[in-house]
């Protein structure tokens, strides 16, 4: 039995879940559990939980039957063995639920048998059981489809694939499309608006007659750590230097971090008690009539967690490295391990801080390390690693590596102002990765409130006679509306989330800051589908008052709901921020014109942000950190 509400989900919980569903009346052979997950207690009975008191499990549960076509949303008490409460959606309105794997599969069958997909290879020459089929998630264009509501569509791109281990986005079949309903096992329609050449130049990466030889200058690197890790992990509590955190995973989120601390000595002081990727969205920006479509929701409606690759030492984490299993649910309902889901381990990030001090003689050197959570994930071409970091300083960090295989067009090398040639015949349309980082901010507790910070110039007068000085703003973010911000690299924008009630020795209130990179939001027409749908996406900035059914910044059903669900729903009621329980969601991420070096596999591009206390901590916390104990490292003069 698990002992803490947020306890890491356990296999035999899952089978609970299906077996209570089950003798419930809500599972048949055509059921397909699509998503399994914690349902988290709310916040104050978390907090609130005592070591001796057996902790309420709940769990919800994602249900599509395959037969009737039915969508229901169940929660299910696994301590009690009941189910709780079951909604049917009405998708026509709700959205519908994650892509099932058997869909990927499903719509290349479907088509392989449709004459008119057949005639449109044949017509350029292509034998179908050469042809591989991307199936992806359709968008919403009711004003144009208005018979897709309430189906489950996807859309069919297609690959030439000319052997086995080909890689087949080298190849991309241009000019042609397929629309299929994955439940009435239809092809509604393939668009077809003419052969265009297929790229035929290899793009297996893995292939020395397209790689060349392999280089051998490269001298080994071994990271050693003969006293083994300063982590220390006890079940799903990870604590490292004055760091604590708890560890969790999630079938559509993935990594899912709760109750990061920071101890000087006198307990554990509260940062964030909740920290996930909630959404990501790539949206792509060729309006050409096969692709004009595109847009996934690669947490919304494939959900990333459940890809989770299987990490190795050597090739995906190097070091003393610690690795976490995760328990999910496959589609029949019953528990699936993901091994090496997880890799925590310790690095050496450079210099902390250093001074040679001409006065007194000091000459002192610290170096930093930090604590790395992460995990990757594979959606369809595109691979992602998810990467916390936890500093010394008590800085905390979050990077997204994104690498894996652009997704590929044709291209007639000509001026295509969406897409970008990135081999002979071969193009990239020019798309976004944008990422929404909810924030469950508890800093010294949980009333918290966030203040802009720009930079100003102050213009010459009679108090600045010279013209050099500038100066700070705050802005107090006090309403939902309000607190809808973009980032401003210009004005050094930076948003503090302070908790009015506790003060530092300076009588200022503690407080972290929130530091955005500032690069572009979504791009696409404010009128459009995707802006409609991703509207999290269009700021950087959103602040909420907390509420346990507010998980994600899109909508809990994602797949083929209109817009509108999320965060323009939670922000309807304008709720006041002021020292609230409050929860901060960033937009943050790559506006990706690809280039030639991103072919045939992509070097990885990094976008995050950084959070970082301000007025926290009364001095600077490292002082403590001891010297380095390398022989190659001297030490000048230190005051005793």
């Amino acid at each position: 039995m698990s002992e803490h509400p947020l306890a890491a989900v356990a296999a035999e919980e899952i089978r609970t879940v299906r077996q209570v569903a089950e003798k419930a009346g809500l599972v048949a052979d055509s059921t397909r559990f699509v998503y399994v997950g914690l349902d988290e207690p709310p916040k104050a009975d978390v907090l609130a939980h005592r070591p001796e008191s057996p902790p309420q499990r709940r769990f919800r549960a994602l249900l599509l039957d395959l037969a009737t076509q039915i969508s229901r949303d169940v929660v299910v008490d696994v301590t009690a063995a009941e189910v709780v409460s079951v909604t049917e959606l009405d998708t026509a309105t709700s959205g519908q639920l994650p892509v099932l794997d058997e869909e990927f599969e499903l719509v290349e069958q479907l088509l392989a048998t449709d004459e008119r997909w057949l005639a449109a290879l044949a017509a350029r020459g292509l034998a179908v059981e050469h042809v591989r089929v991307a199936p992806l998630s359709a968008g919403v264009y009711a004003d144009e489809y208005p018979e897709e509501s309430g189906r489950r569509i996807l859309r069919g791109l297609a690959f030439l694939q000319e052997h086995e281990t080909d890689s087949a986005w080298a190849h991309p079949v241009d000019g042609l499309v397929a629309y299929v309903d994955t439940m009435n096992r239809t092809v509604d329609r393939v668009i077809d608006s003419g052969p265009v050449p297929v790229p035929r130049e290899s793009g297996n990466y893995d292939d020395p007659a397209v790689r060349g030889p392999l280089r051998t200058t490269q001298k080994p690197i071994e990271i050693t750590q003969p006293e083994g890790s300063s982590l220390r992990l006890d079940g799903k509590v990870l604590t490292w230097e004055k760091w604590s955190l708890r560890v969790n995973f999630d079938a559509r989120e993935g990594l899912v971090l709760h109750q990061i601390g920071f101890d000087e000595g006198s307990g554990v002081r509260p940062v964030v008690y909740r920290a996930s990727i909630a959404e990501m969205v790539v949206p792509y920006a060729d309006p050409a009539p096969v692709r004009s479509w595109q847009n996934y929701f690669d947490t919304g409606e494939y959900l990333v967690g459940r890809y989770a690759n299987a990490l190795e030492l050597g090739c995906d984490c190097l070091g003393e490295i610690t690795y976490l299993d995760a328990v999910i649910a496959d589609e029949r309902g019953e528990p699936k391990t993901l091994p090496n889901a997880v890799c925590i381990h310790e690095e050496d990030y450079g210099i902390l801080w250093k001074h040679s001090d001409l006065w007194s003689g000091s000459v002192q050197t610290r170096r930093q390390r930090r604590l790395v959570v992460s995990f990757f994930t594979t959606v369809g071409n595109y691979d992602y690693g998810f990467y916390w970091y936890f500093y010394l300083d008590g800085t905390i960090g979050f990077e997204t590596k994104a690498t894996g295989v652009v997704f590929t067009s044709a291209h007639d090398g000509g001026d295509y102002p969406y897409a970008a040639p990135i081999a002979p015949g071969l193009g990239a349309p020019l798309h976004q990765h944008l990422f929404s980082a909810r924030l469950d901010m508890t800093v010294d507790g949980p009333r918290n409130q966030v203040e802009e910070v720009d930079v100003e110039r102050v213009p010459i007068g009679p108090d600045n006679p010279r013209g050099n000085a500038f100066t700070t703003k705050k802005t107090v973010l006090r309403t939902e509306n309000s607190a809808q911000r973009d980032a401003d690299p210009a004005r050094n924008r930076v948003w503090h989330i302070v908790n009015p009630e506790r003060r530092n020795r300076l009588g200022r209130p503690v407080g972290y800051a929130l530091v955005p990179e500032g690069l572009p939001t979504l791009l696409a027409d404010p009128a459009s589908s995707i802006a409609r749908r991703a509207a999290f996406a269009t700021r950087h900035l959103w602040v909420t008052r907390y509420d346990p059914a507010e998980r994600y910044p899109a909508g809990d059903f994602v797949n083929q709901h209109a817009g509108g669900a999320g965060l323009p729903a939670y922000t309807a009621g304008n709720r006041s921020l002021e020292g609230e329980d409050i929860v901060v969601w960033h937009t943050f991420g790559l506006t990706h014109v690809p280039r030639p070096e991103d072919w045939p596999v992509m070097p990885v591009d990094y976008t995050g942000f950084t959070l970082r206390p301000v007025g926290f901590f009364d001095r600077n916390p490292t002082l403590d950190v001891p010297p380095s104990a390398s022989a190659h490292c001297h030490h000048g003069a230190e005051h005793s």
